[in-house]
């Protein structure tokens, strides 16, 4: 069983940045960050494949922030440039054996870590 904790989250201005991270109890393949605003569905926002070479982002995100991971530290990371207030919500991690735009395809998840972005 891998256990997911995500840091990072907090207040911030529009424009501002944010470096989220995931940081992993064990290894990890797939893994990606999810959000959820209130009163809305859980969304895809970004995944990385095991060896870093493939990434893939959700359009709204795309250009602003970008996914990575180290595995020697069992970590990704999601650094989030140009926040706007439609980027306020919980953002959660999560991995998996295969890379997916689908939440169902993740086995593991973490806890979560609010983002607010103030106008």
């Amino acid at each position: 069983q891998v256990q997911l904790v995500e840091s990072g989250g907090g207040l911030v201005q529009a424009g501002g940045s944010l470096r989220l991270s995931c940081a992993a109890s064990g290894r990890t393949f797939s893994s990606c960050w999810f959000r959820q605003a209130p009163g809305k569905e859980r969304e895809f926002v970004a995944a990385i494949s095991w060896s870093g070479g493939s990434t893939y982002y959700a359009d709204s995100v795309k250009g602003r922030f970008t996914i990575s991971r180290d595995n020697a530290k069992n970590t990704v990371y999601l650094q989030m440039n140009s926040l706007e207030p439609e980027d306020t919500a919980v953002y959660y991690c999560a991995a998996g054996w295969g890379i997916s735009k689908e939440s169902y395809e993740y086995d593991y998840w973490g806890q979560g870590t609010q983002v607010t972005v103030s106008s």
